[in-house]
Protein backbone atom coordinates (compact mmCIF):
# COMPACT_ATOMS: atom_id res chain seq x y z
CA UNK A 1 0.00 0.00 0.00
CA UNK A 2 1.35 3.42 -0.94
CA UNK A 3 1.77 6.13 1.62
CA UNK A 4 2.38 9.87 1.73
CA UNK A 5 4.50 9.60 4.85
CA UNK A 6 7.43 12.00 4.87
CA UNK A 7 9.07 10.50 7.97
CA UNK A 8 12.70 9.38 7.69
CA UNK A 9 13.07 10.74 4.16
CA UNK A 10 16.43 11.70 2.67
CA UNK A 11 16.37 15.18 1.17
CA UNK A 12 17.44 15.55 -2.45
CA UNK A 13 19.06 18.90 -1.65
CA UNK A 14 16.33 20.70 -3.61
CA UNK A 15 13.29 21.76 -1.58
CA UNK A 16 11.03 21.78 -4.63
CA UNK A 17 12.08 18.27 -5.69
CA UNK A 18 11.47 17.12 -2.11
CA UNK A 19 7.96 18.58 -2.48
CA UNK A 20 7.41 16.50 -5.63
CA UNK A 21 8.60 13.39 -3.75
CA UNK A 22 6.50 14.30 -0.70
CA UNK A 23 9.55 14.74 1.51
CA UNK A 24 12.47 13.24 -0.41
CA UNK A 25 13.83 9.75 -1.10
CA UNK A 26 12.96 6.83 1.19
CA UNK A 27 16.35 6.06 2.81
CA UNK A 28 18.79 3.26 2.13
CA UNK A 29 17.53 2.55 -1.36
CA UNK A 30 19.01 2.76 -4.87
CA UNK A 31 17.56 5.29 -7.35
CA UNK A 32 18.11 5.75 -11.07
CA UNK A 33 18.60 9.31 -12.39
CA UNK A 34 18.51 9.16 -16.20
CA UNK A 35 18.93 11.88 -18.79
CA UNK A 36 20.90 12.75 -21.90
CA UNK A 37 24.11 14.83 -21.56
CA UNK A 38 23.35 18.42 -20.55
CA UNK A 39 20.30 17.69 -18.43
CA UNK A 40 22.07 18.41 -15.12
CA UNK A 41 22.65 14.97 -13.63
CA UNK A 42 26.07 15.90 -12.21
CA UNK A 43 24.72 19.12 -10.72
CA UNK A 44 21.82 17.24 -9.13
CA UNK A 45 24.21 14.65 -7.72
CA UNK A 46 26.45 17.31 -6.17
CA UNK A 47 23.47 19.08 -4.60
CA UNK A 48 22.33 15.77 -3.14
CA UNK A 49 25.74 15.16 -1.57
CA UNK A 50 26.19 18.75 -0.37
CA UNK A 51 22.90 18.44 1.52
CA UNK A 52 24.30 15.36 3.24
CA UNK A 53 27.46 17.25 4.24
CA UNK A 54 25.34 20.05 5.69
CA UNK A 55 23.61 17.42 7.84
CA UNK A 56 26.92 15.99 9.06
CA UNK A 57 26.78 12.83 6.92
CA UNK A 58 29.58 11.03 5.08
CA UNK A 59 29.14 11.14 1.32
CA UNK A 60 30.87 9.53 -1.67
CA UNK A 61 30.98 10.50 -5.35
CA UNK A 62 32.05 7.62 -7.62
CA UNK A 63 32.98 9.07 -11.00
CA UNK A 64 33.73 6.78 -13.90
CA UNK A 65 33.17 9.36 -16.62
CA UNK A 66 34.47 12.72 -15.34
CA UNK A 67 37.74 13.71 -13.73
CA UNK A 68 38.03 15.40 -10.37
CA UNK A 69 39.14 18.56 -12.18
CA UNK A 70 35.94 18.54 -14.25
CA UNK A 71 33.84 18.09 -11.13
CA UNK A 72 35.64 20.96 -9.45
CA UNK A 73 34.94 23.13 -12.49
CA UNK A 74 31.22 22.31 -12.25
CA UNK A 75 31.26 23.15 -8.56
CA UNK A 76 33.05 26.48 -9.12
CA UNK A 77 30.45 27.42 -11.71
CA UNK A 78 27.82 27.22 -8.98
CA UNK A 79 29.97 28.84 -6.30
CA UNK A 80 30.44 25.56 -4.44
CA UNK A 81 33.33 23.70 -2.88
CA UNK A 82 33.82 19.93 -3.00
CA UNK A 83 35.21 19.95 0.53
CA UNK A 84 33.78 17.08 2.52
CA UNK A 85 32.92 14.97 -0.54
CA UNK A 86 35.04 11.83 -0.91
CA UNK A 87 35.84 11.35 -4.61
CA UNK A 88 36.56 8.01 -6.24
CA UNK A 89 37.76 8.51 -9.83
CA UNK A 90 38.27 6.09 -12.71
CA UNK A 91 39.88 8.24 -15.37
CA UNK A 92 40.19 7.72 -19.08
CA UNK A 93 43.34 6.64 -20.92
CA UNK A 94 46.34 6.74 -18.64
CA UNK A 95 44.42 8.27 -15.74
CA UNK A 96 44.54 6.68 -12.35
CA UNK A 97 41.83 5.26 -10.17
CA UNK A 98 42.30 7.20 -6.94
CA UNK A 99 41.19 6.63 -3.41
CA UNK A 100 42.10 9.70 -1.43
CA UNK A 101 45.95 9.66 -1.29
CA UNK A 102 46.38 6.05 -2.47
CA UNK A 103 46.63 5.43 -6.22
CA UNK A 104 46.62 2.33 -8.37
CA UNK A 105 46.85 2.36 -12.17
CA UNK A 106 43.75 0.86 -13.78
CA UNK A 107 42.95 1.23 -17.48
CA UNK A 108 39.32 0.60 -18.31
CA UNK A 109 40.10 -1.49 -21.38
CA UNK A 110 42.39 -3.74 -19.32
CA UNK A 111 40.29 -4.06 -16.19
CA UNK A 112 38.00 -6.97 -15.54
CA UNK A 113 34.55 -5.91 -14.40
CA UNK A 114 34.86 -7.94 -11.22
CA UNK A 115 38.05 -6.08 -10.28
CA UNK A 116 36.41 -2.69 -10.84
CA UNK A 117 33.39 -3.65 -8.73
CA UNK A 118 35.73 -5.02 -6.06
CA UNK A 119 37.62 -1.71 -5.87
CA UNK A 120 34.37 0.26 -5.70
CA UNK A 121 33.13 -2.01 -2.93
CA UNK A 122 36.35 -1.53 -0.98
CA UNK A 123 36.00 2.24 -1.34
CA UNK A 124 32.43 2.17 -0.03
CA UNK A 125 33.36 -0.06 2.92
CA UNK A 126 36.28 2.21 3.80
CA UNK A 127 34.27 5.44 3.57
CA UNK A 128 31.01 4.08 5.08
CA UNK A 129 28.92 6.80 3.39
CA UNK A 130 25.23 7.36 3.98
CA UNK A 131 24.88 8.94 0.51
CA UNK A 132 26.48 7.76 -2.74
CA UNK A 133 26.38 9.12 -6.29
CA UNK A 134 27.48 6.65 -8.98
CA UNK A 135 28.30 8.56 -12.20
CA UNK A 136 27.77 6.95 -14.63
CA UNK A 137 26.43 3.56 -15.63
CA UNK A 138 27.67 3.91 -19.23
CA UNK A 139 31.23 2.90 -18.33
CA UNK A 140 29.98 -0.02 -16.26
CA UNK A 141 27.80 -1.08 -19.18
CA UNK A 142 30.83 -1.05 -21.51
CA UNK A 143 32.86 -3.18 -19.12
CA UNK A 144 29.97 -5.64 -18.80
CA UNK A 145 29.95 -6.15 -22.60
CA UNK A 146 26.56 -7.88 -22.58
CA UNK A 147 23.15 -6.91 -21.11
CA UNK A 148 22.75 -10.02 -18.96
CA UNK A 149 26.09 -9.48 -17.21
CA UNK A 150 25.34 -5.78 -16.78
CA UNK A 151 22.00 -6.56 -15.11
CA UNK A 152 23.65 -9.05 -12.76
CA UNK A 153 26.25 -6.46 -11.73
CA UNK A 154 23.59 -3.80 -11.08
CA UNK A 155 21.65 -6.27 -8.97
CA UNK A 156 24.84 -7.15 -7.11
CA UNK A 157 25.56 -3.46 -6.47
CA UNK A 158 22.00 -2.96 -5.25
CA UNK A 159 22.36 -5.75 -2.69
CA UNK A 160 25.79 -4.49 -1.65
CA UNK A 161 24.67 -0.87 -1.12
CA UNK A 162 21.63 -2.09 0.82
CA UNK A 163 23.96 -3.94 3.21
CA UNK A 164 25.91 -0.69 3.66
CA UNK A 165 22.69 1.24 4.55
CA UNK A 166 23.43 3.88 1.90
CA UNK A 167 21.07 5.95 -0.24
CA UNK A 168 22.42 5.73 -3.79
CA UNK A 169 21.84 7.71 -6.98
CA UNK A 170 22.84 5.86 -10.16
CA UNK A 171 23.40 8.24 -13.08
CA UNK A 172 22.65 7.01 -16.61
CA UNK A 173 23.30 9.23 -19.65
CA UNK A 174 21.09 7.08 -21.91
CA UNK A 175 23.83 6.77 -24.57
CA UNK A 176 23.75 2.99 -24.83
CA UNK A 177 24.19 1.86 -28.48
CA UNK A 178 21.47 -0.73 -27.86
CA UNK A 179 18.93 1.90 -26.81
CA UNK A 180 17.44 2.62 -23.42
CA UNK A 181 17.58 -0.33 -21.04
CA UNK A 182 14.20 -0.40 -19.29
CA UNK A 183 15.40 -3.26 -17.10
CA UNK A 184 17.13 -0.65 -14.94
CA UNK A 185 13.68 0.66 -14.01
CA UNK A 186 12.73 -2.67 -12.52
CA UNK A 187 15.90 -2.85 -10.43
CA UNK A 188 15.82 0.71 -9.06
CA UNK A 189 13.63 1.66 -6.10
CA UNK A 190 12.77 4.89 -7.91
CA UNK A 191 13.38 6.47 -11.32
CA UNK A 192 13.88 10.17 -12.03
CA UNK A 193 14.01 11.19 -15.71
CA UNK A 194 15.55 14.50 -16.83
CA UNK A 195 14.81 15.92 -20.29
CA UNK A 196 16.18 18.78 -22.38
CA UNK A 197 13.96 20.17 -25.15
CA UNK A 198 15.37 22.45 -27.85
CA UNK A 199 12.80 24.90 -29.23
CA UNK A 200 12.87 26.90 -32.46
CA UNK A 201 13.35 30.12 -30.45
CA UNK A 202 14.53 31.00 -26.96
CA UNK A 203 16.37 28.99 -24.36
CA UNK A 204 16.18 25.22 -24.13
CA UNK A 205 13.42 23.93 -21.88
CA UNK A 206 14.19 21.34 -19.23
CA UNK A 207 11.69 19.18 -17.43
CA UNK A 208 11.79 16.19 -15.09
CA UNK A 209 9.45 13.37 -14.28
CA UNK A 210 9.36 10.84 -11.46
CA UNK A 211 8.69 7.57 -13.25
CA UNK A 212 8.33 5.48 -10.11
CA UNK A 213 8.92 5.60 -6.36
CA UNK A 214 8.28 2.17 -4.95
CA UNK A 215 6.02 2.12 -1.89
CA UNK A 216 5.35 5.87 -1.95
CA UNK A 217 3.16 8.36 -3.74
CA UNK A 218 4.59 11.37 -5.52
CA UNK A 219 3.47 14.31 -7.64
CA UNK A 220 3.07 12.84 -11.09
CA UNK A 221 3.55 14.52 -14.44
CA UNK A 222 6.27 16.75 -15.88
CA UNK A 223 7.86 19.53 -13.83
CA UNK A 224 9.89 22.31 -15.44
CA UNK A 225 13.36 23.07 -14.09
CA UNK A 226 16.31 25.30 -14.93
CA UNK A 227 20.08 25.07 -14.40
CA UNK A 228 21.53 28.35 -13.19
CA UNK A 229 24.44 29.58 -11.09
CA UNK A 230 23.76 28.12 -7.67
CA UNK A 231 22.33 24.83 -8.92
CA UNK A 232 19.13 23.35 -10.28
CA UNK A 233 15.83 25.15 -9.70
CA UNK A 234 12.74 22.97 -9.94
CA UNK A 235 9.27 24.34 -10.59
CA UNK A 236 6.75 21.73 -9.39
CA UNK A 237 3.57 21.26 -11.37
CA UNK A 238 0.81 23.24 -9.69
CA UNK A 239 -2.19 21.40 -8.26
CA UNK A 240 -4.70 24.11 -7.41
CA UNK A 241 -6.90 22.04 -5.07
CA UNK A 242 -3.98 21.61 -2.67
CA UNK A 243 -3.91 25.35 -1.93
CA UNK A 244 -7.40 26.34 -0.85
CA UNK A 245 -7.76 28.99 1.85
CA UNK A 246 -10.84 30.61 3.38
CA UNK A 247 -11.51 34.17 2.24
CA UNK A 248 -14.31 36.71 1.98
CA UNK A 249 -15.61 36.81 -1.58
CA UNK A 250 -16.63 40.45 -1.51
CA UNK A 251 -16.54 42.66 -4.64
CA UNK A 252 -13.31 44.36 -5.63
CA UNK A 253 -14.07 48.06 -6.14
CA UNK A 254 -12.30 50.05 -8.84
CA UNK A 255 -12.90 53.44 -7.26
CA UNK A 256 -14.99 54.40 -10.29
CA UNK A 257 -18.71 54.42 -9.54
CA UNK A 258 -20.02 53.76 -13.07
CA UNK A 259 -17.49 50.98 -13.73
CA UNK A 260 -18.34 49.24 -10.45
CA UNK A 261 -22.05 49.48 -11.25
CA UNK A 262 -21.53 47.61 -14.51
CA UNK A 263 -20.14 44.61 -12.57
CA UNK A 264 -22.63 44.71 -9.72
CA UNK A 265 -20.13 46.36 -7.39
CA UNK A 266 -17.03 44.87 -9.00
CA UNK A 267 -15.52 41.44 -9.74
CA UNK A 268 -15.54 39.13 -6.73
CA UNK A 269 -12.35 38.17 -4.94
CA UNK A 270 -11.27 34.71 -5.92
CA UNK A 271 -12.33 35.24 -9.54
CA UNK A 272 -10.60 36.07 -12.80
CA UNK A 273 -11.66 38.91 -15.09
CA UNK A 274 -10.85 38.83 -18.78
CA UNK A 275 -10.57 42.19 -20.52
CA UNK A 276 -10.51 41.79 -24.28
CA UNK A 277 -10.65 44.05 -27.29
CA UNK A 278 -8.51 45.47 -30.10
CA UNK A 279 -5.20 47.25 -29.57
CA UNK A 280 -5.64 50.78 -28.24
CA UNK A 281 -9.15 50.24 -26.87
CA UNK A 282 -8.08 50.85 -23.25
CA UNK A 283 -7.68 47.34 -21.84
CA UNK A 284 -4.53 48.08 -19.82
CA UNK A 285 -5.84 51.43 -18.58
CA UNK A 286 -9.07 49.83 -17.40
CA UNK A 287 -7.23 47.09 -15.52
CA UNK A 288 -4.79 49.56 -13.96
CA UNK A 289 -7.80 51.38 -12.50
CA UNK A 290 -8.42 48.30 -10.36
CA UNK A 291 -4.73 47.95 -9.52
CA UNK A 292 -4.46 51.58 -8.34
CA UNK A 293 -7.63 51.27 -6.23
CA UNK A 294 -6.30 48.10 -4.58
CA UNK A 295 -3.01 49.83 -3.78
CA UNK A 296 -4.89 52.73 -2.21
CA UNK A 297 -6.58 50.21 0.10
CA UNK A 298 -3.18 48.78 1.07
CA UNK A 299 -3.58 45.51 -0.86
CA UNK A 300 -0.38 44.20 -2.39
CA UNK A 301 -0.70 44.01 -6.17
CA UNK A 302 1.52 42.58 -8.91
CA UNK A 303 1.61 43.35 -12.63
CA UNK A 304 3.28 40.89 -15.02
CA UNK A 305 4.11 42.85 -18.16
CA UNK A 306 4.82 40.80 -21.28
CA UNK A 307 4.13 43.23 -24.11
CA UNK A 308 4.90 46.78 -23.04
CA UNK A 309 7.99 48.33 -21.49
CA UNK A 310 7.38 49.18 -17.83
CA UNK A 311 8.55 52.79 -18.25
CA UNK A 312 6.12 53.35 -21.11
CA UNK A 313 3.25 51.88 -19.11
CA UNK A 314 4.00 54.12 -16.11
CA UNK A 315 4.10 57.26 -18.27
CA UNK A 316 0.90 56.31 -20.06
CA UNK A 317 -0.91 55.56 -16.80
CA UNK A 318 0.17 58.84 -15.25
CA UNK A 319 -1.11 60.76 -18.31
CA UNK A 320 -4.64 59.54 -17.52
CA UNK A 321 -4.47 60.30 -13.81
CA UNK A 322 -3.18 56.92 -12.51
CA UNK A 323 0.03 57.44 -10.54
CA UNK A 324 1.61 54.02 -10.07
CA UNK A 325 5.13 55.15 -9.20
CA UNK A 326 4.26 56.15 -5.65
CA UNK A 327 2.76 52.72 -5.03
CA UNK A 328 5.92 51.10 -6.39
CA UNK A 329 8.01 53.30 -4.09
CA UNK A 330 5.90 52.30 -1.10
CA UNK A 331 6.37 48.60 -1.92
CA UNK A 332 2.66 47.85 -2.22
CA UNK A 333 2.90 47.46 -6.02
CA UNK A 334 5.36 45.22 -7.85
CA UNK A 335 5.69 45.32 -11.64
CA UNK A 336 7.73 42.58 -13.30
CA UNK A 337 8.93 42.72 -16.89
CA UNK A 338 8.69 39.21 -18.30
CA UNK A 339 10.61 37.86 -21.28
CA UNK A 340 8.68 34.66 -22.09
CA UNK A 341 11.43 33.39 -24.39
CA UNK A 342 13.70 33.09 -21.34
CA UNK A 343 11.41 31.26 -18.93
CA UNK A 344 9.23 28.16 -18.99
CA UNK A 345 5.52 28.09 -18.16
CA UNK A 346 6.36 26.25 -14.96
CA UNK A 347 8.76 28.96 -13.85
CA UNK A 348 6.16 31.66 -14.48
CA UNK A 349 3.61 29.70 -12.46
CA UNK A 350 6.09 29.35 -9.60
CA UNK A 351 6.82 33.08 -9.79
CA UNK A 352 3.12 33.92 -9.37
CA UNK A 353 2.69 31.31 -6.65
CA UNK A 354 5.57 32.83 -4.66
CA UNK A 355 4.03 36.32 -4.87
CA UNK A 356 0.72 35.02 -3.56
CA UNK A 357 1.81 32.52 -0.90
CA UNK A 358 4.91 34.25 0.44
CA UNK A 359 4.33 37.95 -0.29
CA UNK A 360 0.54 37.94 0.11
CA UNK A 361 -0.39 39.53 -3.22
CA UNK A 362 -4.15 40.07 -3.44
CA UNK A 363 -4.55 41.45 -6.98
CA UNK A 364 -2.74 40.11 -10.07
CA UNK A 365 -2.64 41.56 -13.59
CA UNK A 366 -1.24 39.58 -16.54
CA UNK A 367 -0.67 41.82 -19.57
CA UNK A 368 -1.01 40.03 -21.88
CA UNK A 369 -1.61 36.33 -22.40
CA UNK A 370 -1.14 36.62 -26.15
CA UNK A 371 2.44 37.83 -25.78
CA UNK A 372 3.25 34.95 -23.48
CA UNK A 373 1.70 32.27 -25.68
CA UNK A 374 3.04 33.65 -28.97
CA UNK A 375 6.61 33.48 -27.70
CA UNK A 376 6.21 29.78 -26.85
CA UNK A 377 4.39 28.22 -29.78
CA UNK A 378 5.86 24.78 -29.15
CA UNK A 379 4.75 24.49 -25.54
CA UNK A 380 2.12 21.79 -25.15
CA UNK A 381 -0.94 21.93 -22.94
CA UNK A 382 -0.32 25.58 -22.15
CA UNK A 383 -4.04 26.34 -21.79
CA UNK A 384 -4.31 23.59 -19.17
CA UNK A 385 -1.42 25.16 -17.24
CA UNK A 386 -3.15 28.54 -17.40
CA UNK A 387 -6.37 26.93 -16.20
CA UNK A 388 -4.56 25.43 -13.21
CA UNK A 389 -2.86 28.77 -12.43
CA UNK A 390 -6.16 30.64 -12.49
CA UNK A 391 -7.75 27.95 -10.32
CA UNK A 392 -4.93 28.34 -7.82
CA UNK A 393 -5.39 32.13 -7.70
CA UNK A 394 -9.12 31.67 -7.24
CA UNK A 395 -8.52 29.19 -4.40
CA UNK A 396 -6.31 31.80 -2.73
CA UNK A 397 -8.93 34.54 -2.94
CA UNK A 398 -6.86 36.60 -5.40
CA UNK A 399 -8.58 38.88 -7.89
CA UNK A 400 -6.95 38.26 -11.27
CA UNK A 401 -7.14 40.43 -14.37
CA UNK A 402 -6.17 38.99 -17.75
CA UNK A 403 -5.68 41.02 -20.90
CA UNK A 404 -6.20 39.25 -24.22
CA UNK A 405 -5.94 41.46 -27.33
CA UNK A 406 -8.14 40.64 -30.28
CA UNK A 407 -6.76 40.45 -33.78
CA UNK A 408 -7.67 43.46 -35.92
CA UNK A 409 -8.87 46.95 -35.10
CA UNK A 410 -12.36 47.29 -36.57
CA UNK A 411 -14.91 44.98 -38.11
CA UNK A 412 -14.87 41.25 -37.49
CA UNK A 413 -12.14 40.30 -35.01
CA UNK A 414 -10.65 37.06 -33.77
CA UNK A 415 -9.65 36.23 -30.20
CA UNK A 416 -6.02 35.81 -31.23
CA UNK A 417 -3.69 33.00 -30.30
CA UNK A 418 -5.58 31.91 -27.19
CA UNK A 419 -9.20 31.82 -26.08
CA UNK A 420 -9.79 31.44 -22.36
CA UNK A 421 -13.14 33.23 -22.13
CA UNK A 422 -14.69 29.98 -20.91
CA UNK A 423 -12.21 29.93 -17.99
CA UNK A 424 -12.67 33.56 -16.89
CA UNK A 425 -15.37 34.35 -14.36
CA UNK A 426 -16.03 37.80 -15.81
CA UNK A 427 -15.53 39.11 -19.33
CA UNK A 428 -15.33 42.80 -20.27
CA UNK A 429 -15.47 43.53 -23.98
CA UNK A 430 -14.10 46.71 -25.55
CA UNK A 431 -14.81 47.66 -29.16
CA UNK A 432 -14.36 50.60 -31.51
CA UNK A 433 -17.33 52.17 -33.24
CA UNK A 434 -17.88 55.07 -35.59
CA UNK A 435 -20.22 58.01 -34.88
CA UNK A 436 -20.39 61.56 -36.22
CA UNK A 437 -17.04 61.30 -37.97
CA UNK A 438 -15.12 60.08 -34.89
CA UNK A 439 -13.76 56.74 -33.71
CA UNK A 440 -15.15 55.96 -30.27
CA UNK A 441 -14.86 53.13 -27.76
CA UNK A 442 -17.67 50.95 -26.44
CA UNK A 443 -17.63 48.91 -23.23
CA UNK A 444 -19.89 46.03 -22.22
CA UNK A 445 -19.84 43.24 -19.63
CA UNK A 446 -20.48 39.87 -21.28
CA UNK A 447 -20.61 37.76 -18.13
CA UNK A 448 -19.92 37.93 -14.41
CA UNK A 449 -20.25 34.64 -12.54
CA UNK A 450 -21.52 34.85 -8.99
CA UNK A 451 -22.78 38.42 -9.23
CA UNK A 452 -25.28 40.50 -11.14
CA UNK A 453 -24.05 42.70 -13.95
CA UNK A 454 -25.49 45.16 -16.42
CA UNK A 455 -26.12 44.06 -19.97
CA UNK A 456 -25.96 47.58 -21.32
CA UNK A 457 -23.46 48.98 -23.79
CA UNK A 458 -21.74 52.21 -22.77
CA UNK A 459 -19.28 54.57 -24.31
CA UNK A 460 -15.81 54.63 -22.75
CA UNK A 461 -13.68 57.77 -22.86
CA UNK A 462 -10.10 57.84 -21.55
CA UNK A 463 -8.66 61.32 -21.14
CA UNK A 464 -6.34 63.34 -18.92
CA UNK A 465 -9.24 63.47 -16.47
CA UNK A 466 -9.23 59.67 -16.23
CA UNK A 467 -11.92 57.19 -17.21
CA UNK A 468 -15.41 58.34 -18.15
CA UNK A 469 -18.34 56.01 -18.82
CA UNK A 470 -21.54 57.20 -20.50
CA UNK A 471 -25.14 56.24 -19.75
CA UNK A 472 -26.38 53.21 -21.74
CA UNK A 473 -26.25 53.69 -25.52
CA UNK A 474 -29.81 52.70 -26.35
CA UNK A 475 -29.41 53.58 -30.03
CA UNK A 476 -26.26 51.52 -30.53
CA UNK A 477 -26.47 48.39 -32.72
CA UNK A 478 -24.12 45.71 -34.00
CA UNK A 479 -21.41 45.37 -31.35
CA UNK A 480 -21.79 41.59 -31.07
CA UNK A 481 -21.80 41.13 -34.85
CA UNK A 482 -18.29 42.47 -35.10
CA UNK A 483 -19.34 45.63 -36.96
CA UNK A 484 -20.72 47.99 -34.30
CA UNK A 485 -22.61 51.04 -35.64
CA UNK A 486 -24.21 54.02 -33.87
CA UNK A 487 -27.61 54.97 -35.28
CA UNK A 488 -28.82 57.42 -32.64
CA UNK A 489 -28.76 61.17 -32.25
CA UNK A 490 -26.28 63.69 -30.92
CA UNK A 491 -27.78 63.59 -27.45
CA UNK A 492 -27.07 59.89 -27.09
CA UNK A 493 -23.30 60.43 -27.08
CA UNK A 494 -20.78 62.20 -24.94
CA UNK A 495 -19.74 65.67 -26.09
CA UNK A 496 -19.39 65.70 -29.87
CA UNK A 497 -17.74 69.03 -30.41
CA UNK A 498 -14.21 69.06 -31.84
CA UNK A 499 -12.87 69.24 -28.24
CA UNK A 500 -10.03 71.43 -29.33
CA UNK A 501 -9.22 72.29 -25.74
CA UNK A 502 -9.58 68.81 -24.26
CA UNK A 503 -7.25 65.85 -24.71
CA UNK A 504 -9.01 62.64 -25.64
CA UNK A 505 -7.41 59.22 -25.86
Amino acid sequence: METNSTTARVSTGLAELDDILYGGFPPQRMYLVEGTPGTGKTTLGLQFLRDGIAKGEKVLYITLSETVEELEEVARGHGWSLEGITLFELGESGAALRFEDNQSILHSWEAELTEVVKMISAQVEETAPSRVVFDSLSELRLLSQEPQRFRRQILSLKQFFASQQATVLLMDDMTSPHGHNLELHSLAHGVLTLERLTLDFGIARRRLQVQKLRGSTFREGFHDYAIRAGGIQVFPRLVALEHHVTFADDPLASGHEELDALLGGGPLRGTSTLITGPAGAGKTTLSLQYIAAACERGERSVVYEFDERIGTMLVRAKSVGIDLQRHIDSGILHIRQIDPSEISPGEFTTMVRCEVREKKARVILIDSLNGYVSAMPQEKELVLQLHELLSFLNQQGVATFLIVPQMGLVGSMNVGSINISYIADAVILLRFFEAKGRVRKALSVIKNRGNQHEDTIRELVISTAGIEISPPLTAFDGILTGTPTFIGGVGDLFSTEQESGTERR
